[in-house]
């Protein structure tokens, strides 16, 4: 077969998958560039105050003049969003392994963490500060770390305690040891479990911190930044760095997705359309 052949079988393949991503992401950012444009229109149009809501314009010129105090502010707080997110993952697949390992007392400790989880973060955040201290990244880390561990933890024990009888009985057939069921059924039947908690709480880390952050923090961290910006007041300035936040966690959600098909290449095609 000749390079030229090679070439007209494969761009066919080249052409669909360029159809499917455009597909997918266009609508996306079809809707963002309409959803700007009416908002910039409706606040000129009828000459919305900026305490009430800024323009897309005014908000992105405030972005561009704060740049580098508004990135300098993200990276104290992407700091607290990983240490969270870490310690939250880490508790949370640790606890679900222990209930997996005694399924009898897994329903009942879920229960529990449900109750505790309704926590409201208005009032986790002043405890956390208070315990840990004001400026203090542990205690911003701590409450993302609250918000990640309970998502993680029911979500992780359900996909550890969810495997095939048919698989579990043919393990202990082969006389495996605990430890082999909990590594190779038991953890690649949870994955799948595990991401989805994991793109939920990446979003909630980012909650958390912002709004321990809020309740006091660093001088130059994001939450005090947007806090300090709404007092003074300077709206559009408190408006481009929520955006930053939102980005941020649109990013820490976009790095799990990556995570998930690097790491489960199996299950993360059923989520790809067939040509």
């Amino acid at each position: 077969m000749s390079v030229t052949q090679a070439a007209q079988l494969r761009s066919p393949g080249a052409g669909t998958r360029l159809r499917t991503h455009l597909g997918r992401y266009l609508p996306v950012a079809v809707t963002a560039v309409v959803i700007l444009g009416v908002w910039q229109l409706a606040v000129v149009v009828f000459d919305v105050p900026s305490f009430i809501v800024p323009a897309p314009s005014e908000v992105l010129s405030a972005f561009v003049s704060q740049f580098t105090t508004i990135m300098s502010a993200s990276r104290i707080t992407v700091q607290a969003v990983l240490l969270g997110l870490l310690m939250g993952v880490l508790w949370g697949v640790v606890v679900a392994l222990v209930l997996s390992r005694f399924p009898s007392v897994s329903s009942p400790v879920l229960t529990v963490a449900v109750i505790v989880n309704c926590a409201p973060i208005v009032a986790l955040a002043p405890i956390f500060n208070n315990w840990f201290g004001v400026t203090s990244l542990v205690s911003k880390a701590g409450v993302a770390a609250v918000m990640v561990f309970f998502p993680v933890l029911v979500n992780t024990t359900r996909g550890l305690l969810q495997v095939s009888p048919l698989h579990l009985e043919l393990m202990q057939s082969l006389a495996a040891k605990p430890r082999h069921v909990a590594l190779m059924l038991r953890l690649p039947n949870a994955l799948p479990f595990l991401f989805n908690a994991l793109k939920l709480g990446s979003t909630l880390a980012v909650i958390g911190v912002i709004v321990t952050e809020y309740f006091g923090g660093p001088s130059n961290a994001l939450g005090v930044y947007i806090a300090y910006q709404a007092a003074l007041p300077r709206f559009e300035y408190a408006w481009a760095g929520i955006l930053v936040a939102s980005a941020l966690g649109l990013a820490m959600f976009g790095v799990v997705s990556l995570l998930e098909r690097l790491l489960m290449p199996w299950h993360a095609s059923l989520h790809d359309e067939n040509p």
